[in-house]
């Protein structure tokens, strides 16, 4: 660590304003330059122009739209993507394998756009450029050289389109594996395991116009104004029009204090909007008893009044599990117990159960601080039972908000990119193209890793994103990767992923969002869903920054037509699917076409695409409160809380974002909301705490994570930063701090890595 350029500063108390534009535009003029930066900032988030490629936040109506429909860090991800920088093949001269493992993330990405085709050939240190046709080949002589197809892992960003995404997922199944692991396995698998078994639809139920006219707003596990800066516009309009914002987090949040809009006279030259109503600082992991608890005095005042709390009508005709859970609530926790779980006062339950009370329209936001926990399942089924007691899923205003992080993550899932889709979209999809998918599930995020790391997955191939460095148990993910035979990496930018391979690596490179996609049927626009269900297109209008460049679409193609033409031929198949690939590459309406034959909802597609910002998919709860669930109705669960005190001389670690990134992929060295400038290693701690472990603000550790493995786990040379967090609770930056999560400690039914329940301890750094 480089303490002598590190600086701290106070927190701030307020986000966005004029500091949020002037640090937007001055990356942009640096990586753009001006022209350019008009010419691309215009069209971001327009229903003319393109999807932003950072949060998957959604677009108001057409005609509701800011001409600046945009925020700092979408406007800092269209900036490194639409970069004058390039990465030519005398980079990679240049720069070994070896050279490029020791470069940080944020230098990686500053080298620019990736424009050729590169390959890296057992035993050498290098990559070298490649022909198309010949990384085509590679691809498939290895594909078709495994013994068995589930040798293989297909994985995806939530940055691929729907097209993309679609073809993807059958290149994959037609070779004959489900190994479709991608990004929602690391954040909102909780998510979806929750709501599909308590709801029966695995996505939110809300809208952008019920969160503007809810009446109250439980914002929990979330930084908005970090990681999904427009939704501050919305709860600043929640709260001009009367509503109430709660705030449940570990962590002070400088945006949901107040939010200074930059598009209003008074985020500019006052004050701004001050968000959150309430704060509540709960300590890691204790969401489930807040919830509980706040049940629990729903319950009461019910049997205080009875038929004035309750909606009894909507619980007898449209749930189950009602008595049970009731029964399980008020017996389960103490109030000592509520206290301890979540560091809560009970006043602070209270002053929140009263304002729950006060309100007709609720809707619970929430995102990785939740779903990142060993009991996240359950904890995301104990805000449905909340929701459900007062009718609050199925009516306007009111429902469940999984606020899911990259921009089409959401849509990938509704194209079929899962390990374990249902038999009817294997159905659907085996009549469309002839064929009969493959039906034992496949491997997830988690599991792939263990795959490779036990020799049973060989060749990887990720469509976007930076898997190495976004996954859990950074020694052994890259140990694990070093082990397959071939690595290939389809991507806009370098990143740590490139570094560690394969024996045998490609980089293929691929279009980005913002650029121009032609191709024979002349040009191409994708679709993108969004975190809320509606599907729109995107259409790039920049010249692509090199004449090499393919569109993720045309590779698949590629990859597929290469590899399944030589399988079919070799096997000799009456069941190898009908695809004309080249066709598909040509015109992406045939890919829309058959997708609206095979997924549920996009029928008429390409019409509906061209409305005027697209359109909503069905949601069955949210429609008409049906509840496509095996008993047709919404679920009450019963779910214990499970309380793990921490250990005297441990804290729990969450790892976090810092406000100049998005995801792995980091724009600057600043925090500015949390005051921290110039670094990233440093361990965000309670004043508190730091006096009892007698470790001094400013001091450098090391963080050793502590496992039932006994694995040593050290992220070294952090500098301890004094912060009011909640106690026993610390934060530190991801991918930093991955190395600290133990492959194994996952959620329970999501297997989603719990990298907010990491036990760590300090120790002192040996060259403090």
């Amino acid at each position: 660590m480089s303490a002598g350029e590190l600086r701290i500063g106070e927190p701030a108390t307020s986000a966005a304003g004029v500091p949020g534009v002037a640090h937007a535009l001055a990356r942009c003029r640096e990586l753009m330059g001006v022209r350019r930066s008009v010419q691309t900032l215009r069209l971001l988030n327009q229903d003319d122009g393109y999807d932003c490629p950072g949060c998957a936040w959604p677009d108001p109506r057409p005609d509701d739209r800011s001409r600046a429909e945009f925020c700092e860090n979408g406007a800092k991800a269209v900036a490194q993507e639409a970069t004058r920088a390039r990465v030519a093949p005398e980079f990679f001269a240049a720069h070994s394998l070896t050279d490029l493992a020791t470069r940080s993330g944020h230098w990686l990405g500053e080298q620019g756009r990736l424009i050729n085709p590169v390959y890296k050939a057992a035993g050498s240190d290098h990559y070298a450029p490649v022909g198309w046709d010949e990384a085509f080949r590679i691809v498939a002589d290895e594909l078709t050289g495994l013994e068995n197809p589930d040798e293989a892992a297909f994985y995806t960003s939530g940055r691929t389109s729907n097209e993309a995404a679609f073809l993807y997922q059958l290149f994959a199944r037609a070779f004959g594996t489900n190994n479709l692991p991608d990004c929602s396995n690391m954040c909102h698998e909780s998510s979806g395991a929750a709501l599909t078994e308590t709801i029966g639809v695995g996505k939110g139920s809300v809208t952008l116009e019920d969160l503007e006219t809810a009446d109250l707003v439980l914002v929990v596990g979330q930084n908005p104004g970090t990681n999904h800066p427009r939704m501050l516009t919305s709860l600043e309009r929640l709260k001009r029009a009367g509503g109430s914002v709660v705030a449940v987090n570990p962590l002070p949040e400088a945006a949901l204090m107040r939010f200074r809009n930059p598009q209003r006279v008074s985020g500019v030259l006052g004050r701004g909007t001050a968000l959150a109503d309430q704060f509540l600082q709960i300590r890691l992991g204790g969401d489930m008893a807040l919830f509980q608890a706040l049940s629990a005095r729903l319950l009461a005042a019910e049997e205080a009044s009875p038929g004035t709390v309750l909606d009894q009508a909507f619980i007898a005709g449209h749930t189950t599990g009602f008595e049970e859970f009731a029964a399980h609530v008020r017996a389960h926790l103490t109030p000592g117990d509520v206290a301890t779980a979540t560091g809560l006062r009970p006043d602070e339950i209270d002053e929140l159960a009263g304002r729950v009370l006060a309100a007709d329209k609720m809707i619970v936001c929430w995102a990785m601080g939740l779903t990142q926990h060993p009991d996240a399942v359950a904890t995301i089924r104990e805000v449905v039972n909340f929701l459900l007691l007062r009718g609050n899923i199925g009516r306007p205003g009111a429902g469940v908000c999984p606020v899911r992080g990259h921009s089409n993550v959401q849509g990938d899932r509704t194209m079929g990119i899962w390990e374990r889709m249902p038999d009817a979209f294997l159905d659907a999809l085996g009549a469309e193209f002839g064929f009969a998918p493959p039906r034992h599930h496949g491997l997830d995020v988690v599991d792939t890793i263990r795959a490779m790391r036990d020799g049973r997955v060989k060749v990887f191939v990720a469509m976007g994103g930076n898997f190495v460095a976004a996954t859990p148990d950074s020694a052994v993910t890259e140990d694990a990767i070093r082990r397959c035979r071939l690595t290939v990496q389809v991507s806009t930018a370098l990143n740590r992923s490139h570094a560690i391979t394969g024996e045998r690596a490609l980089i293929l490179p691929t279009l980005g969002r913002t650029e121009l996609d032609v191709q024979a049927g002349g040009p191409q626009r994708v679709s993108v869903e969004d975190s809320m269900g509606s599907v729109h297109a995107s259409r790039g209008r920049l010249a692509p920054a090199g004449p090499e460049l393919r569109s993720e679409i045309a590779i698949i193609c590629g990859l597929a037509a290469a590899t399944l033409d030589r399988t079919a031929t070799a096997t000799a198949t009456a069941a190898a699917p009908t695809v004309d690939w080249a066709a598909l590459a040509e015109d992406y309406r045939r890919v829309r076409a058959h997708i609206a034959n095979v997924v549920p909802g996009f029928a008429d597609y390409e019409a509906r695409l061209d409305e005027p910002g697209g359109f909503l998919l069905p949601h069955p709860p949210r429609d008409s409160r049906t509840f496509p669930t095996p008993s047709g109705r919404a679920a009450f669960t019963v779910n214990t809380c499970e309380i793990r005190p921490t250990p005297p001389g441990h804290l729990l670690l969450q790892t976090i974002r810092s406000h100049d990134q998005y995801n792995t992929t980091v724009y600057g060295l600043d925090d500015r909301y949390r005051g921290v400038r110039h670094g990233r290693r440093v361990v965000l701690v309670s004043p508190d705490d730091l006096a009892e472990l007698g470790i001094a603000d400013g001091a450098r550790v090391d963080l050793i994570g502590v496992w039932t493995d006994g694995v040593q786990r050290r992220a070294p040379d952090f500098r301890v930063v004094s912060y009011p967090t909640a106690r026993g609770c610390a934060a530190a930056y991801f991918p930093e701090t991955n190395v600290l999560v133990p492959l194994d400690s996952t959620a329970k039914r999501s297997n989603t890595p719990t990298s907010k329940s990491i036990l760590i301890r300090l120790d002192v750094h040996p060259e403090q």
